[in-house]
């Protein structure tokens, strides 16, 4: 492996940098409000799970709670 000096590697990074394609912001906004949308789901989905499975546990073992 031939080794990179380190303006070799500056201008590397530079190059690669210039071929990257940014979001838009309405692509940014719109994945922003998807990943909050999942986080909410995700939320209820395990509070309900937790739920359940702590009414089940609670049964078996005959508590009151």
């Amino acid at each position: 492996m031939a080794k990179t000096t380190p303006a070799q590697f500056v201008k590397q990074v530079r190059q690669e940098a210039k071929k990257v394609t940014w979001p838009t912001r309405k692509e940014t906004i719109a994945s922003t409000a998807m990943v909050f949308l999942m986080v909410v789901f995700a939320a209820i989905f395990f509070f309900v799970a937790d739920w359940v499975l702590g009414a089940v546990i609670r049964q078996i073992l005959g508590l009151r709670g």
